[in-house]
C-alpha cells in the first residue's frame, strides 16, 4: 500500500511540476508577442526590422544596431534604462511615457531574439 502512495504522490508531483513549466511558457509567448507589437510600433521606423539599425527614419549620428556586440555586452538593466529613459544627445526619445515597465521589458525579450 505504501508504494502506491508514493507512486500516486510521485505522479501528482510530475503534473504540477508539467503545469506550471506550460504557465510559464505561455507567459513568455505571450510576452514575446507584446514586444514584438510593441517594436514593431514605436522602434522599427529607426532600428529596422531585426535591430541592425537599418530602418527608414536615418540620424546623425547613426542608431544603435541592436544586434551589436557593443549592445549585447550591456547589462539588461542598462538596455532597459535607455528605451525607458532614452539617451541624451541622440535620436532616442523617452518611451516611459509610452510603454510600462513591464511593456519595456517585453520589448527588451523580444530584441534579444533577433539573430546576430
Amino acid at each position: 500500500m505504501m508504494s502506491l502512495r508514493r507512486c500516486v504522490l510521485c505522479i501528482v508531483t510530475v503534473a504540477c511540476s508539467l503545469a506550471m513549466s506550460s504557465v510559464g511558457s505561455d507567459a513568455g509567448e505571450r510576452n514575446l508577442s507584446r514586444g514584438k507589437k510593441l517594436y514593431e510600433k514605436y522602434c522599427l521606423a529607426c532600428h529596422g526590422p531585426l535591430g541592425r539599425g537599418d530602418g527608414a527614419v536615418r540620424f546623425a549620428p547613426p542608431v544603435a544596431d541592436l544586434t551589436s556586440s557593443e549592445v549585447l555586452t550591456k547589462p539588461d538593466s542598462r538596455l532597459l534604462q535607455s528605451i525607458h529613459e532614452g539617451r541624451p544627445n541622440t535620436a532616442m526619445d523617452t518611451w516611459k511615457r509610452v510603454m510600462s515597465e513591464e511593456a519595456t521589458r517585453d520589448v527588451l525579450a523580444y530584441i534579444l531574439t533577433f539573430p546576430r
